[in-house]
């Protein structure tokens, strides 16, 4: 279940906590952030890369289509992959992109954690979840130890999605849940 968890970064004080997606869409736009759910295609989490495209063509196009973007692909990460270590570690620090980070979950889930504003706020997505974080926006990723997803990258530019990291401390102090 989708869930987003908000602190205070100064104090590491919870200032709230929901599973209810209207609430988190509020709670995300508000910070510039965009969340919504589709509906899941009837596909089986290890569907090939191409299956899953085809099956969200329609909503992809016209997201695509309304935001300029010019590219989708597929990424999994499963917990048996010989480099997973090494994936998870270059998105756990905190960083920004050139350009919108859009994914959508068609399986599993994952924890995409941004420092705006003096707060800190943990977007645990899962199946049917769209995340799309603004270019320039502090956040990092994480789906922890065992990650486990198939999701669709949105791209303007991949060029774009190149990390930019601020040598904070912020995500070793605000671990991403990974339940």
């Amino acid at each position: 279940m989708s869930r987003l968890t908000v602190w205070d970064a100064a104090t590491d004080a919870q200032i709230q906590v929901t599973e209810d997606p209207a609430e988190i869409g509020r709670a995300l736009s508000a910070i510039g952030v965009r969340f919504e759910q589709w509906p899941l295609a009837d596909l089986p989490a290890d569907a090939p890369a191409e299956a899953v495209l085809e099956a969200y063509r329609p909503r992809l196009d016209a997201f695509m289509g309304e935001t300029g973007a010019g590219t989708a692909d597929v990424i999994k990460l499963t917990p048996d992959h010989p480099q997973k270590d090494a994936m998870r570690a270059k998105f756990l620090s905190e960083h920004i992109h050139t350009e919108d980070e859009v994914r959508f979950f068609h399986a599993g889930s994952g924890n995409f954690v941004l420092h705006v504003d003096g707060k800190v706020f943990d977007a645990h997505c899962t199946p049917g979840d769209l995340i799309s974080v603004p270019a320039n926006s502090k956040h990092w990723f994480d789906a922890g130890e065992n990650p486990n997803f198939a999701v669709l990258r949105v791209f303007t530019d991949t060029s774009g999605w190149t990390p930019h990291y601020t040598g904070t401390d912020m995500a070793n102090r605000f671990p991403a849940a990974t339940a």
